[in-house]
């Protein structure tokens, strides 16, 4: 029995332990003792962190307004995130773990962790960077999906320069990593509608430059999911501004009519999603009309034939009205 039991340590000397031993992982060669010490001494913490956030019945308020106002003052979380690759593999989770409660904390209607975040934009950024090392980079993505879900830090990101790093990470990585930053990037545009709509329609020709590059990218997942993500953008209420804008370029079309002859049965019936638009459009302007009058008799043999093995009653009534509508020119 042990009658000489430490004393508990308060939030703040948690922090600052956890604050102090990651430098430490600098000292020494690889696999020397102090490197090692400053790995436990890391684990520790984070373990004792942990127990008071997710402990045995219910957490006790102060003690985690302490721990959180403890973070805020070290710039802990920026910390944590820029060095998650030095970590060993279950103190990497943990770091997830404690990130994203602290995220969720809400008092009445304040997110105090967002309120810090929302003045520490380098937290978003290196999060996003975590898709440039794919030892961490799922856990980092697990970390931005959670800051995404805000509407003030997805704000943040979209309206950055760091925005329009996605394509790279998706077009670059390796395969699970680019289906996890995918699938961020696609949170980034479809959470919080009316304020990307503003975005999108404030910067149409820089974001769409970007957003074509993976439209005709030669991965064939990237481009089946980039023409969905086109056509559930395209087809959003808040997006009418936009959509508008987009079915008024030819370029666009004669890109979808390209489309619809892809050599993959999935694409072809994503790009009929975002055709449609174009043709059911009752105020085409002249050059649309002129291109869809000038291939007529070509898109009606094409879509009478097109995916009639399909069985699926929305898309066979879609396809007779576009028919009807090609008709009618």
């Amino acid at each position: 029995m042990n009658f000489f039991k430490t004393k508990q340590r308060t939030p703040p000397d948690l922090v600052r332990g956890l604050r102090d031993a990651i430098p430490r992982l600098e000292h020494g060669a690889p696999g020397s003792e102090s490197r090692r010490k400053a790995s436990e001494d890391i684990i520790k913490n984070l373990q004792q962190i942990k127990g008071i956030l997710y402990g045995d019945g219910d957490p006790l308020p102060e003690v985690i307004a302490q721990l959180a106002q403890e973070t805020y003052n070290t710039d802990l979380l920026h910390l944590l995130v820029v060095n998650i690759a030095r970590l060993e593999f279950e103190a990497r989770k943990d770091v997830v773990q404690i990130f994203n409660n602290l995220l969720r904390r809400q008092i009445g209607t304040r997110w105090p962790t967002v309120d810090y975040i929302s003045s520490k934009h380098e937290v978003i950024f290196a999060a996003l960077a975590g898709y440039e090392n794919e030892e961490v980079a799922l856990n980092t993505g697990m970390i931005l999906k959670e800051i995404l879900r805000h509407e003030q830090l997805s704000k943040i990101l979209l309206y950055s320069d760091q925005f329009y790093k996605f394509p790279h990470y998706i077009e670059t990585t390796t395969f699970g990593i680019s289906c996890d930053a995918f699938a961020n990037f696609k949170e980034t545009l479809t959470r919080h509608k009316p304020m990307v709509a503003e975005y999108i329609d404030k910067n149409y020709d820089r974001f769409f430059s970007s957003f074509t590059t993976l439209i005709l990218s030669n991965n064939y997942v990237t481009k089946r999911q980039s023409l969905k993500l086109l056509g559930e953008i395209l087809l959003d209420r808040a997006n009418f501004n936009v959509m508008t804008r987009y079915i008024a370029n030819e370029a666009n079309l004669k890109m979808m009519m390209n489309l619809l002859r892809d050599k993959s049965k999935n694409i072809q019936f994503e790009a009929f999603h975002v055709f449609k638009v174009f043709v059911a459009n009752p105020k085409k302007p002249p050059q649309i009309e002129s291109i869809l009058r000038r291939n007529k008799d070509k898109l009606l043999a094409f879509l009478q034939n097109f995916h009639n093995d399909k069985e699926d009653e929305q898309f066979s009534d879609e396809k007779q009205f576009l028919i009807v509508q090609i008709q009618g020119l």
